[in-house]
């Protein structure tokens, strides 16, 4: 029984550390911001209770000080310090981040003078009380009829289930309320259940003592439900704080590597374009990653950009949208099927110069080099030739040249708003994971403009 509580007690403490150490640096951070002195409070304060009132802590500190039976009011006083943190930290959630308003100020005072005479009395009750034998367990029943030790108890407890039941009241309004973060929603569920368990706690307390005020005996209440609900409301309370900072930080991180890992397609093309990659650290975080992704395939694709043919966009689109294709999902893909266009297009470009530089070195070994062949346009920065022009990809059938001198497309303009270049790039790079769809809208788009039903 003794070591299934020292366990119980514990199992809080370490919960309610994390969540310390999760809020610390915040906390740190941002010290003058009332609801995280609240959390930060409730939350040492959490800890410091179970630390002390587990049975082997008790006995320590009676055995140190020398004083049977210290550690009652001890604990009793961190019990209360805890309560009152918790309706501190409901006053700066209903009244915002700000500590401007006198109302405020005022009903916070009033919650520390008041729980701090609690804390008082508590010690001056204590000093009156004949408390001879140490008790670590059941000491509130124990000594339930005992002078001033029985007001003490009570004073405790009272002051316990009043903080409690309006946490819990409005608490569990606030998790109600509509327009709430979901991960926020289930951290105050978690924090309602708790303060609820916590009632539990206060409910055994108080029965066990009223019935020995009653000559009966119902201690059981007092050493085993007690401390198992206090320990069940200290996790829930723990794991309501966790929840939201927890959840929001993964949900975070899965986007993050989402976005990245769909921008797989779109890099893997650019990578032909520049012969090169995005820069590659283990040790970079994962936005970090995304970011050089997108920088990337952003300074890949604008040198592209003049070179799309609008053209093929709007016989691509139209093509999509007569396969049945949502028109959203259709831009997309006319978006892949111009790009790759381009993209084939310069590799054709790339190899036709290739022969006439082979000659040229040819040539140039024999001495019969021309002046004339001694320059060669950049596939990328210039117009293609008449003949790499001719030989226009299945997909742009209709006038080659025109893609040449195209202006640029809205959809990869870097324009001044680059979060629209970076969500468009996405959907172009998802789109490339279906070289099916790609493949049967350029042959649609391939086809003679009047087989083509667009959909208005």
């Amino acid at each position: 029984m003794n070591h299934g509580l020292y366990i119980s007690f514990w199992l809080p403490t370490v919960v309610l550390g994390a969540a310390l150490a999760i809020k610390l640096p915040s906390i740190v951070k941002l010290w003058r911001d009332p609801l995280l002195r609240a959390v930060g409070g409730l939350l040492v304060f959490g800890c410091a209770v179970f630390v002390f009132a587990a049975p082997k802590t008790i006995a320590w500190t009676n055995r140190v000080t020398g004083v049977p039976n210290i550690a009652a009011p001890w604990v009793y006083s961190l019990l209360t310090a805890l309560s009152a943190s918790w309706l501190l930290l409901i006053i700066a959630w209903r009244n915002g981040r700000s500590e401007r308003s006198a109302q405020t100020r005022r009903t916070t005072r009033l919650v520390v003078s008041v729980y701090a005479a609690v804390v008082v009395a508590l010690w001056v009750l204590f000093a009156l009380a004949e408390v001879p034998v140490e008790r670590i367990q059941d000491l509130d029943t124990y000594y339930a009829n005992t002078p001033f030790m029985r007001e003490e108890i009570l004073l405790y407890l009272v002051a316990h289930t009043v903080a409690c039941s309006v946490t819990a009241r409005l608490v569990w309004n606030w998790s109600r309320t509509d327009g709430l973060d979901a991960w926020l929603r289930w951290g105050l569920r978690f924090l309602g259940a708790g303060y609820v368990t916590n009632l539990l706690f206060s409910a055994a307390k108080l029965t066990a003592v009223g019935a020995r005020w009653t000559g009966h005996d119902l201690d059981w209440l007092n050493t085993g439900i007690a401390p198992a609900a206090a320990c069940v409301a200290a996790t829930l309370v723990a794991i309501g704080f966790i929840v939201p900072h927890a959840g929001q930080y993964l949900q975070e991180r899965w986007r993050v590597r989402r976005r990245h890992r769909s921008l797989q397609p779109l890099s893997r093309l650019m990578r032909t374009v520049t012969g090169g990659r995005e820069p590659f650290d283990l040790r970079a975080t994962p936005e970090l990653r995304l970011i050089r992704r997108e920088t990337f395939i952003r300074d890949a694709l604008l040198p592209l950009a003049r070179r799309l043919d609008d053209d093929l966009l709007a016989r691509a689109y139209d093509a999509a949208v007569a396969l049945g294709v949502e028109r959203g999902r259709a831009q997309t893909l006319a978006a892949a099927v111009a790009l790759l266009d381009v993209v084939e297009a310069r590799e054709r470009a790339q190899h036709a110069s290739a022969a006439p530089e082979a000659t040229r070195s040819t040539q140039s070994d024999g001495g019969a080099a021309s002046p004339a062949s001694a320059a060669h346009p950049d596939p990328l920065d210039a117009s293609p030739s008449p003949a790499s022009a001719g030989s226009a990809s299945p997909a742009s059938p209709a006038s080659p040249a025109s893609a040449a001198h195209s202006a640029p497309s809205a959809l990869f303009s870097s324009g001044p708003d680059t979060t629209y270049l970076l969500r468009e790039i996405q959907a172009v790079s998802q789109a490339l994971r279906h070289p099916d769809d790609i493949q049967a809208v350029r042959t649609r788009a391939a086809a003679p403009a009047e087989s083509i039903s667009t959909h208005d």
